[in-house]
């Protein structure tokens, strides 16, 4: 195995610390802790974990955090007039709805119904809006946690040929606009692009985000290629992997990010940037 690995854990640490120097600062100077709001709609254990480890990365930093739990047959308006008093609360800087929500709730509305500067998740159609347009304010977490990594490993991405498979709101589409930002030539790759492993071996950098255990093998990576694995999959034995093949992937690229401990805690530390960003937008009104 030849690839060095992009430590997700210790470069959110990094974040971290920062974030949490930043909080001291503002309380020392006289001003409040930010504050985050979640919002849980039913029982899932998979975002009931999300949420605990969310929580605890934000007392850790220092910032105000609440939890709002609400039964899994909660109506659609009851959570869109939540959603209205955490906008008009001034000591709530962001407002994450954990998704997936029940099907009785639209998704979409329920974005949209988070004020864009509180919108510390970066789905609002604004905030993505903006980074299409190279004005970003709040940017998706996932995608802007792997722009950071990419920033560790030192090389120059302008020019790069950049491949990704998946093409979902959280991650595909936003990826493709920060890649497209840092002036690389991007592939947008989905369940029905044709040729898709010959696309991926042209990649200098390839994120996969398509949610399939082990899907990019090993002899599609370029030799000397930036892996960005963005899956996480359970397996029948317990145990986790990505959505790439990691010791076949690792052999051939340059850079690559493990499953567990690569891009899922940058993900959480981008959240407390967001967060951190959204508190001085606030202050700054």
């Amino acid at each position: 195995m030849s690839a060095q690995i992009l430590d997700g854990k210790a470069i959110s640490a990094d974040i971290r610390t920062q974030v949490k120097n930043r909080v001291d600062e503002l309380r020392q100077a006289g001003h409040r802790a930010p504050g985050l709001v979640v919002v849980l709609v039913g029982e899932n254990p998979a975002s009931q974990v999300y949420v605990r480890n969310k929580r605890n990365a934000c007392e850790q930093v220092g910032f105000h955090s609440e939890l709002i739990e609400m039964s899994a047959d909660t109506s659609q308006a009851r959570l869109l007039d939540l959603i209205d008093e955490l906008n008009m609360r001034d000591d709530v800087d962001g407002i994450l709805v954990q998704l997936p929500l029940p099907p009785q709730i639209d998704e979409e509305t329920v974005t949209e119904r988070i004020l864009p500067t509180k919108d510390v998740d970066g789905f609002h159609p604004y905030n993505v809006g903006r980074l299409a347009l190279r004005m970003p304010l709040l940017r998706p977490c996932t995608p802007k946690g792997v722009m950071t990594m990419l920033s560790r490993t030192g090389v120059d991405l302008v020019g790069k040929d950049a491949v990704i498979i998946g093409q979902s709101n959280i991650v595909g589409r936003p990826m493709a606009l920060e890649l497209l930002m840092a002036r690389c030539t991007i592939t947008v790759c989905h369940s029905k692009t044709r040729d898709l492993e010959d696309k991926v071996r042209n990649a200098d950098i390839v994120v996969a985000a398509v949610g399939v255990p082990r899907f990019v093998k090993g002899d599609w990576i370029k030799p000397g290629a930036i892996v960005i694995d963005v899956g996480i999959n359970r397996l029948e034995d317990g145990t986790l992997c990505g959505d790439v093949d990691y010791e076949g992937c690792a052999a051939k690229a340059d850079w690559i990010t493990p499953v567990p401990g690569g891009v899922g805690p940058m993900t959480v530390a981008t959240l407390l940037e967001n967060t951190l960003q959204a508190a001085q937008l606030h202050a700054a009104d």
